[in-house]
C-alpha cells in the first residue's frame, strides 16, 4: 500500500504542475496525493516559499524537494 503524500505548491506554479505530472502514474497505482495550496497559512509560505514543488510523505514526514523524477518518487515512496 502506498503512502499517503501532499504535494505543497500554489496557483500558478508551472513547476507545481510538472511535479503533478510526474506523480500521475503514482496515482494511477493508489497513489493518493493532497493538493496543499501554500497561499492558504502563512507558516506553510514561510516554511515552503522558496521550496516549492515539495511532496512530503504523512506518515514519516518525510519531504522529497524538487526537482524530482519518476525514479526518485518510486524511492521516495518505498517502490524502488
Amino acid at each position: 500500500m502506498l503512502p499517503e503524500c501532499q504535494l505543497f505548491g500554489t496557483l500558478g506554479c508551472h513547476l507545481c504542475e510538472l511535479a503533478e505530472e510526474q506523480l500521475m502514474p503514482f496515482v494511477g497505482l493508489g497513489l493518493q496525493v493532497e493538493l496543499v495550496d501554500i497561499a492558504e497559512r502563512e507558516e506553510w509560505v514561510a516554511a515552503y516559499g522558496v521550496r516549492i514543488p515539495l511532496l512530503r510523505r504523512a506518515d514519516s514526514g518525510d519531504e522529497l524537494g524538487w526537482p524530482f523524477d519518476a525514479a526518485q518518487v518510486a524511492a521516495f515512496l518505498g517502490l524502488a
